[in-house]
């Protein structure tokens, strides 16, 4: 067994994690809200990297995605979950059913609000959720850059519910990072110490192919907006690496043969437009020239079916 640039690597080649120097901590913080608060932008940010989609879509995150900091004193496994709110299909109740065992599993729950809002009946639902879990809470104010003048009534509004619940509250804004180094020092400091749950150079346990399609959605998202909203799933049939290039081919599974339309748009235009961003978007994350072919395939109601929604990686979590 050997140590290189800080790694602990076995004769097999496998990474194997380094141990912690003591008191140092770690620990699973739950990022926790209704959708469209930026809770996948906060935890961009606080990793450091892009690994969470966003979009002026409310409802993007379908998956319970990890993001990784670690520090000379801490590891912290963010859990981004979906926008807690009312389903309306099998898709959104197996979304909400997950963002709810996200309250259980964590150490830590960062409880993110919209700070250009007062506090309404979804926040005080979620915070229902919160107070009977038991689990330790922060409540984090995000979009304070785009508070309107006169705030002082929402300010006060999360305050009462901090206050009422004893929650630490820290004013931040995901999109331009005010705040957050004040917020990262309030989640160590309600850490325990603990081991290095991953290799430090970690920043998500999503495999690049995961990532990938969840690149190629946000492009759909930000493209299509309100036309084709969540009705889009995307399989990675293939990637096939070289010295030069990485090949990506990919199948965008819609409901209905209108969307197909839309996707694909007058003369390919549409479709175009989506690989092209797409693509763009995958070369950071691989630090390498793509190929990407996209393919659009209609299958009926995937949203209601289990076993399409298994097959493109949306259960229930244990």
């Amino acid at each position: 067994m050997t140590s290189i640039d800080n790694h602990v690597f076995s004769f097999s080649g496998e990474v194997l994690i380094p141990q912690a120097p003591p008191e140092y901590k770690s620990g699973f913080i739950g990022i926790i809200g209704r959708p469209n608060v930026g809770k996948s932008t906060l935890m961009n940010q606080l990793v450091g990297q892009k690994i969470a989609i966003t979009s002026p879509v409310a409802q993007t995150t379908r998956n319970r995605l990890r993001g990784i900091l670690t520090t000379t004193e801490a590891q912290i496994i963010f859990v981004d979950t979906p926008g807690i709110h009312k389903p309306h299909h099998q898709l959104g109740e197996v979304l909400v059913r997950n963002a709810k065992l996200a309250i259980e599993s964590v150490d830590v729950v960062l409880f993110v609000v919209d700070n250009t809002a007062a506090c309404g009946a979804g926040d005080r639902y979620i915070a229902e959720l919160l107070i009977n879990s038991h689990t330790p809470v922060i409540l984090g104010l995000n979009k304070t850059d785009q508070q309107p003048e006169n705030s002082q009534f929402i300010d006060e509004s999360y305050q009462q519910l901090g206050e009422a619940n004893q929650w630490p509250t820290v004013k931040i804004s995901a999109k331009t990072g005010t705040g957050l180094p004040e917020l990262q020092e309030l989640l160590i400091d309600n850490l325990e110490t603990g081991p290095l749950y991953y290799p430090p150079d970690l920043v998500t346990d999503q495999p690049e192919r995961f990532i990938m399609g969840e690149l190629i959605r946000e492009q759909i998202l930000l493209l299509t907006r309100e036309e084709v909203p969540h009705s889009v799933a995307i399989a990675i049939d293939k990637v096939e690496e070289t010295a030069t290039i990485t090949r990506v081919l990919a199948t965008i599974h819609v409901e209905r043969d209108s969307q197909k339309g839309i996707l694909i748009g007058k003369g390919g235009s549409m479709l175009k437009a989506i690989g092209s961003a797409a693509r763009e978007q995958i070369q950071k994350l691989i630090s390498g020239k793509v190929y990407l072919e996209l393919f659009v395939k209609v299958q009926p109601k995937w949203r209601q079916s289990r076993l399409s929604l298994a097959e493109f990686g949306y259960r229930v979590e244990e």
